[in-house]
């Protein structure tokens, strides 16, 4: 990094991690640029919520190193963690409370005082289109209303880089397309950084960049249409069938040796 550049959003080197036996990364290292939108792309046990989890320092990185926006996770976990706003694949909202209270308790975790997390959580959901609901219990939402809550939860400390672990897993095709929508409106107009873990092909869009993960290791990384054209393909789709086929007949692991 030049100096006076600005560190990467997300820089990842030389990372494994494996539970016992089961090896589910493998030396994996990929980076985002701020303000860039980036697909983690992977099939289900690929190894993305562990690499989630490895950020979030649910679990310790005991190999390589993991900076967000130059600050070591393990070294300085509170600087970098204080970067990151985080959409986990379970929700984790409380049904019971209403979508205010669940974004002013979050807050509070985040040391923010509830009056500035009150005004905070307004904006957020008037940007997302949900402020007549704010009193509501969240119980009563749609599943594609209470994604939406969590987004909004995720930016209420002002994070830099927002991660979202299959986001729009359960969802219809309207909700799907109105939080990709509202996601890629953040990095335009916010300039956040996004990683964003899918296994579905269709939420590579064009300006997306693109980290192919297959049993816990990186196939492939960079914008859209370098992957696709590096691979010898027509689009994105043939092009993730390309890389997983060839790293499947490589015999690069045995059936069980990963996990999610």
């Amino acid at each position: 990094m030049l100096e006076g550049s600005e560190p990467l959003a997300l820089k990842i080197g030389m990372v494994s991690h494996a539970f016992g036996e089961r090896k589910a990364l493998d030396n994996v290292s990929c980076a985002i640029a701020p303000s860039r939108h980036c697909v983690l792309l992977g099939l289900n046990g690929a190894g993305k919520t562990t690499l989630f989890s490895l950020i979030t320092r649910l679990y310790d990185n005991t190999s390589g190193a993991i900076e967000v926006f130059g600050h070591d996770v393990r070294r300085q976990p509170q600087l970098a963690l204080r970067q990151l706003g985080v959409v986990f694949q379970q929700r984790t909202l409380d049904l019971d409370l209403s979508v205010l209270q669940n974004l002013i308790y979050h807050g509070a975790l985040h040391g923010i005082p509830p009056a500035r997390a009150k005004r905070r959580a307004e904006e957020e959901l008037e940007r997302l289109g949900l402020a007549a609901r704010a009193g509501e219990r969240v119980r009563k939402l749609s599943g594609g209303q209470m994604r939406r809550v969590e987004i909004a939860r995720a930016l209420l400390h002002r994070p830099r880089l927002l991660l979202l672990d299959e986001p729009t897993v359960g969802l219809d095709i309207d909700s799907r397309q109105s939080i990709l929508d509202h996601v890629r409106q953040l990095c335009r107009d916010q300039g956040l950084a996004v990683l964003w873990a899918t296994h579905l092909i269709d939420e590579v869009q064009p300006q997306s960049q693109v980290i192919v993960l297959h049993r816990g290791r990186v196939l492939a990384e960079g914008p859209r249409e370098r992957v696709v054209a590096e691979a010898g393909a027509g689009d994105i789709r043939e092009a993730f069938s390309r890389l997983t086929r060839a790293d499947d007949a490589k015999g690069g692991a045995k059936d069980g040796d990963r996990a999610a």
